[in-house]
């Protein structure tokens, strides 16, 4: 029998729901340091931040999912996860309530996402692992963090193309 592939996952806790995400495309983790707040930008994205002489978009993925907000909430970190955008890489900054380690998952032991009873879109979902007693929902970076959406499409007035928020 051929081993199966086995890939490793950052797990993370949002909104008191645990979650994880391929290892890959995460970077590094951070304190989440002060964030310059854009105007118009859709609630989920919470402003930006600077990287390194880099500015990198804030997603509150607990907004992006529909976790219900609390008032005692306080993300302690940014998940800096590098997207790849018209061949150029740029950081997201996902903010996280808490992340707790790297566990190796199996692909054979991923399930699809469940039609019902998630707490989350399914579409946000790749698959459910088993993960000591529990579970975790395994996000589909792709769709969460889509370039295309955090994108400003229209042009500037000088004709230049705008870069990502």
């Amino acid at each position: 029998m051929a081993n199966a592939a086995t890939r490793q996952y950052l797990t993370l806790s949002l909104g008191g729901e645990r979650f994880a995400l391929e290892s890959l495309v995460v970077s590094e983790v951070l304190d989440v340091p002060a964030v310059t707040w854009v105007p118009l930008a859709p609630g989920h994205l919470r402003g930006v931040v600077n990287l390194r002489g880099n500015a990198a978009t804030v997603v509150d993925v607990c907004r992006k999912l529909g976790l219900p907000e609390t008032a005692s909430r306080v993300p302690s970190c940014l998940v800096i996860v590098e997207r790849n955008y018209e061949g150029e890489t740029f950081p997201v900054a996902a903010l996280a309530d808490a992340v707790h380690e790297v566990v190796e998952i199996r692909d054979e032991d991923i399930a699809p996402p469940p039609d019902m009873g998630l707490a989350v879109p399914a579409v946000f979902v790749l698959g459910l692992a088993r993960l000591g007693d529990g579970f975790v929902m395994i996000l589909d970076v792709d769709r969460l963090f889509s370039l295309e959406e955090l994108a400003a499409r229209r042009p500037r007035a000088d004709g230049a193309p705008r870069r990502l928020l």
